[in-house]
């Protein structure tokens, strides 16, 4: 039995508050998904100065692609003088980040900052799939 893999990217919303991009996953960052969403956020890394926050809240599994998927945007936004955000209200998660030696490494929010969630901000993108 041959069995149909679609690759494809976690669903995310993608929006703009002032300068600030901040883009909600959703569903499994994995190994499938990685990839997709690695193109995406060096796009969204590649300006001087690039303000990304990533919620994560919706998030049901990340694995160490994923991890690393963020791990590039945060090397690529540390060089650019940026500043990345993560938002997770998931202890999963956050241990997840501490057994990969990686607490302290990115900002954490357990929910998106105020002057982000109550700015509804322009839609630049919604892809689900």
């Amino acid at each position: 039995m041959v069995e149909n893999l679609i690759t494809s990217a976690p669903r995310h919303t993608e929006r703009a508050v002032g300068g600030t991009t901040v883009i909600e996953l959703r569903g499994e960052i994995d190994i499938l998904t990685a990839p997709a969403l690695g193109v995406r956020l060096d796009e969204l890394t590649a300006a001087v100065l690039p303000d990304l926050v990533v919620n994560l809240c919706a998030v049901s599994f990340i694995d160490c692609a994923g991890l690393g998927v963020l791990c590039r945007a945060r090397n690529r936004i540390t060089e650019r003088q940026g500043r990345l955000r993560l938002v997770t209200d998931s202890n999963r998660f956050l241990r997840v980040l501490s057994g990969a030696g990686l607490d302290g490494v990115f900002e954490t929010y357990d929910r998106l900052p105020e002057d982000l969630a109550a700015v509804p901000g322009r839609i630049l993108a919604t892809v689900t799939g």
